[in-house]
Formats: C-alpha cells, sequence, structure tokens
C-alpha cells in the first residue's frame, strides 16, 4: 500500500511510487500542505464481512488495518493491536451490559421488521482513558509511534492543535513514551474545565502545554504553519497527532465495522443490510473513517454529519458552498469540542468528490488559505455528492439541552453535549430502512455544567477523574503566533 497527496504529491523518501505508512506516520502534513490517502481503497466483499463478525476488536483492527499497512511486520501489527486494544484500557469508565466488549453497541430503540422500524442505538466510544472517542485510535498512535522511532532509533517532537478532546487523548497516550516530546495548542479558556483540568494536569517531562488567546482554528493555523516550514520540520523532527495524521483516520475506520456487525447482529451469507452512522463533526476526522469504511465496502447506508452552531459542514451538505468563518464568527458553544470553521479532514473528502484530482483540490484551497470559500454548485462535482450517502443537519444549546432531558427520560441514559448533537440529527434523518447508530464522543463527565443545566444533577465520574480539576496545573498562555510557538519548541524540544 503506498500513499499520495491530496494536493499531488507521490514520491516516497527513496523516489518509489509512494511513501509507504510509516513514512507518512511520522512526517504528518506532506510536504505539499496536503494530506495523506491511500493511492486506492482496499476493496471488502461479503466472503470477508462474514468472516470478521465475531473478531474481538484487536483482531478485526488487524484484518481492516493490515490492508493499509504492509511495511510492519504482520506479527507484529498484530502484537501492537494486541497491547492496544484491550478490557482493562477500554472498559474503565462505563460498567456496559456487556462490560468485556470494546465499544459496545447500546440499543436505545430495538428494531422491529414487523413495524418497520429500524432501530436507534448508541456506539459507547468513549470508555478509554480519558473518556473520549478520540482514545480508540489514539492508544494505538501511541503504539505506533513508539515502535516506527524505536525501529529507526529516531525522536519525534509531536505538534498538534486540541479543540477539547484530542489533546487529552494523544497526552495520556504518549506520556511518558520513549523518544516522543508532545507540544499541544489548546485554545485558552474555551474548553471545559474537565478538559482543561486533563491536560494541564499531567506532569510528565515529555508534555507541553500551550493555551494560545483565540478558537480552535487559530491552533489548528499554527501547527499547519509550522509543518509548512520545511526547515524547522526538518531541524526539530515535527511530526503530528491531529486528525490530518493518516494513521488516526486509519483506526478509527475499525469501529464502524464493530458498530456495523453489532446492528446487524443475525444478518449472514448475502444478507447485508445497510446501516446509518450519525456523527458529531467539527473537523471531520470522524466522519472521514466512515466514509473511507463505505469506500471499501461496508453497506453504509447512510452518514449523517451533525454540527453544533457552527454549521459549515452542514452548509455545505445542503448548499455546496464551503466557507469558513472567520475567529470571530466562531460561535463559543455548550459542546465546544466542535466549535470549528476550518475542518482539516474535509480536504480528503474533496479529494474523492471531485475525482481524485489534485489540481482541482489545490485550486479550492487556494481560496480556503487565502481566507475565502469555494462554491461547488452548479458543477458536475456536486451532482456527484448523493452517491457518497451524506446527509446532514446541526444542533443549539436548546437542542442539547432538551435531548439530553429526553434521552435520560427515556431511556435512563446521560449523554455528553456532542453526543446530543448527534442524537438530536440522527433521530430527525432517520429512516424506517435502516438501524440509526449514534457515535458516542465523550462520557458527560467532560461536560458538567450543561449537564447540571440540564439535569440538575452531576454525571458520575469514574473514580480516578474526581477532583481532577483541584490538581497542580502546567500550561503556557501565549498569543496566537506562530513565532510565539516556534520559540517554545526550539526552547523544550532539546
Amino acid at each position: 500500500m503506498r500513499y499520495l497527496s491530496t494536493r499531488g504529491f507521490a514520491t516516497g523518501e527513496q523516489g518509489s511510487s509512494g511513501p509507504t505508512f510509516t513514512e507518512i506516520l511520522l512526517g504528518g502534513l506532506a510536504p505539499d500542505g496536503g494530506l495523506y490517502l491511500p493511492q486506492t481503497y482496499p476493496k471488502i466483499d461479503g466472503d470477508e464481512l462474514a468472516r470478521w463478525r465475531h473478531l474481538s476488536y484487536a483482531d478485526l483492527a488487524h484484518e481492516v488495518l493490515r490492508r493499509f499497512i504492509d511495511d510492519i511486520p504482520p506479527a507484529d501489527l498484530q502484537a501492537l493491536l494486541a497491547r492496544t486494544y484491550t478490557a482493562d484500557v477500554y472498559c474503565n469508565g462505563r460498567v456496559a451490559a456487556d462490560a468485556q466488549a470494546i465499544a459496545p453497541l447500546r440499543w436505545l430503540e430495538r428494531p422491529d421488521s414487523r413495524q418497520g422500524e429500524g432501530g436507534l442505538a448508541i456506539l459507547e466510544l468513549s470508555n478509554g482513558p480519558t473518556l473520549a472517542f478520540k482514545d480508540m485510535a489514539m492508544q494505538l498512535l501511541g503504539q505506533l509511534f513508539e515502535y516506527a522511532l524505536t525501529r529507526q532509533g529516531e525522536e519525534i517532537n509531536i505538534l498538534g492543535a486540541t479543540s477539547g478532546d484530542t489533546g487529552s487523548a494523544a497526552e495520556y497516550a504518549m506520556r511518558g513514551k520513549s523518544g516522543v516530546r508532545v507540544f499541544m495548542l489548546s485554545p485558552h479558556q474555551r474548553m471545559s474545565a474537565f478538559q482543561r483540568a486533563q491536560m494541564y494536569s499531567l506532569q510528565d517531562a515529555n508534555i507541553h502545554n500551550i493555551a494560545v488567546r483565540g478558537m480552535f482554528d487559530d491552533a489548528q493555523d499554527i501547527v499547519k504553519a509550522v509543518s509548512n516550514d520545511h526547515a524547522f520540520k526538518a531541524r526539530y523532527k515535527i511530526g503530528a497527532v491531529n486528525s490530518i495524521n493518516w494513521a488516526r483516520v486509519a483506526a478509527q475506520v475499525v469501529y464502524y465495522f464493530k458498530g456495523y456487525f453489532a446492528a446487524t447482529e443475525g444478518a449472514d451469507g448475502d444478507d447485508l443490510p445497510p446501516v446509518a452512522f450519525a456523527v458529531p463533526s467539527g473537523n471531520f476526522g470522524n466522519i472521514c473513517a466512515g466514509h473511507i469504511a463505505r469506500m471499501m465496502g461496508l453497506p453504509i447506508g447512510r452518514l449523517v454529519l451533525a454540527t453544533n452552531e457552527n454549521d459549515v459542514l452542514d452548509e455545505f451538505f445542503r448548499t455546496g458552498i464551503y466557507r469558513p468563518r472567520t475567529t470571530g464568527e466562531t460561535v463559543a458553544t455548550s459542546s465546544p469540542s466542535m466549535d470549528i470553521s476550518k475542518a482539516s479532514n474535509f480536504e480528503r473528502f474533496i479529494f474523492d468528490l471531485v475525482g481524485r484530482d489534485p489540481a482541482v483540490v489545490r485550486e479550492l484551497w487556494a481560496k480556503v488559505d487565502a481566507g475565502g470559500a469555494f462554491d461547488l454548485s452548479g458543477t458536475p462535482f456536486l451532482d456527484r455528492l448523493p452517491a457518497f450517502g451524506f446527509a446532514s443537519g446541526s444542533s443549539t444549546h436548546a437542542d442539547r439541552l432538551t435531548t439530553i432531558r429526553d434521552t435520560y427520560a427515556k431511556y435512563g441514559l446521560m449523554i455528553d453535549t456532542h453526543t446530543a448533537d448527534g442524537l438530536k440529527v440522527g433521530r430527525a434523518l432517520r429512516t424506517p430502512a435502516m438501524p440509526m447508530v449514534v457515535l458516542e464522543t465523550a462520557l458527560p463527565a467532560k461536560f458538567e455544567d450543561t449537564l447540571v443545566e440540564a439535569l440538575g444533577r452531576r454525571p458520575e465520574r469514574p473514580a480516578r477523574m474526581r477532583g481532577i480539576e483541584d490538581l497542580p496545573q502546567r500550561v503556557a498562555v501565549m498569543d496566537a503566533s506562530v513565532e510565539a510557538v516556534k520559540a517554545f519548541i526550539e526552547e523544550h524540544a532539546r
């Protein structure tokens, strides 16, 4: 398996037909500023799906990821996955009916073929170390980084940006890892108190938190600017853990297969019914993984994208116009991890939508990078959109409160604010033809204030997270300046 950039770069370090998985794992952005994708998507047939249905999560991950990774020996990859996907790591946050299962499915309304009801479920992805779905991929990324760096005798300085959950998931995955230092940017005072405490309370010497005065988009722009300074990137061996890193997206593909199998339990042979997935989305990484699973052949009937008040992506799927907002136009909401107006992973989907033509992508993103927008309405590209199975909608603070209350009253289940966005939009776009699976984003403990506002009570926390806000915190606060961040890296990357 070789890789190419959405903007055209397709040469490996040895001048081959394209870089390998390990090369792009450690590299982050492509040299031309684009994002990496496989040159072709591997195709999975019905017989393979039937064989995979009852695999453990680690074995399922091996079947999926070995299609994308051919420069790590199969036995080594299997061992990495077996160390990553264990019940000890992924079943701590919540006691589920099937507590030994990783990413269990919780039915809110079971399918009823006699009534023509497809069912409604939540895929529990937030039982990992930081209580967010980002752990599903980030724990593997930590293993992959350490493996690759040890094999090559190298070190890396990881630079990332977070709107809330990526940062803590990355830091918990990388803390203490040999040859790895983490520099994580976050928007100053824009995350929940719990999210800030998870990150800033870590005292590991290889973890560095930087709070920038601005929004997430400002932090993400800095990461891209530093990554595009090729001399600086090479000198300080800068890598990425944001979902611009292909390994993150590839690892997230796995739980779509797991969710599909759980939602279609009892189906076998040629009986492959479609399933819809509703995905809270800010940076488009999570739902991009669903798009890739669908391109591989997983019978996903519909991918429902849910935004909050920052509805740039919903606007595109409704109108064909992609118009990122400025920092001043980006709203601070009660689902803060989605307070994003420049969805970096969206470029991967547009690359597929325009027929994988890097010249078109370069033209479109030249407008975006210059602070503008692009409009595909009236073009042949937008005519192709229905074939990719997307639908979209948005949610507001009032919607979140109502959804949290209704879910608790009807099903006895507390959900976080981002999952509420997904459930609100997913319910609105349900069809009788297929089950609707909502991807859980985080546990409600991470957003206590809104849960108290909605329900008048605090959500339960795992014992290890109680009182986390009272721990000493270590963070550097600075203006949203590329040069200031570079100077900080220079000082601490020794």
